[in-house]
């Protein structure tokens, strides 16, 4: 029983990284997935179960899914060299400052650099949430697999109240508006 998941588990895997060989095959090196720029809204008997994760922060603290218990969540997987998480970064930045007063959180998921390139990156966009580093956490990367693949950045999830997953963004965030507007809806919910 034991090796048939074992198996599945690694076919899973070979299937979502048949892509990135695709890519390499063709001259492509770019290392990642494009995402496509779909929108997604969970229903709420489709939300499935909360997010629970812990991971270190780019400054080295612990933060954890605890730590934003009864709050709307964005989270936002990102890495330094990727250009569409460059060119979403304002975005991010503009949608957290008209939303946070309401009480809206953001969270960044690094899922590829070190502190060093994260705290640069962060620096040179002015981001003003946190980060966790998902580079060689293999917990943290697990508890994401089920709505958003580390390899597809950036994409973003909007977390209800409850923790669980209201809304995925796949590829880069073309402005401000439509995560505002999800993160809004998500407000607006009774938690």
């Amino acid at each position: 029983m034991i090796a048939g998941s074992l198996a599945a588990g690694l076919a899973a895997c070979a299937g979502e990284n048949e892509n990135l060989a695709n890519q390499y095959r063709e001259g492509n090196t770019q290392g990642f997935i494009s995402s496509d720029g779909r929108v997604e809204e969970f229903a709420d008997d489709e939300r499935g179960e909360s997010l629970s994760f812990s991971g270190t922060a780019v400054d080295g603290s612990t933060i954890s899914s605890q730590d934003f218990a009864g709050d709307v969540l964005v989270l936002n997987f990102w890495y330094a060299a990727c250009g569409p998480c460059r060119a979403e970064a304002p975005f991010l930045d503009q949608a957290y400052e008209e939303t946070a007063d309401r009480g809206a959180q953001f969270l960044g998921v690094n899922i590829y650099d070190g502190p060093e390139q994260a705290t640069a990156f962060e620096e040179t966009y002015g981001i003003p949430y946190p980060s966790i580093l998902a580079r060689g956490d293999v917990d943290l990367k697990l508890a994401f697999a089920e709505w958003t693949s580390l390899q597809a950045a950036p994409t973003t999830l909007v977390v209800d109240r409850k923790g669980r997953v209201a809304a995925r963004l796949f590829g880069q965030l073309e402005d401000a508006s439509t995560l505002r507007t999800l993160v809004e809806d998500a407000l607006a919910e009774k938690g």
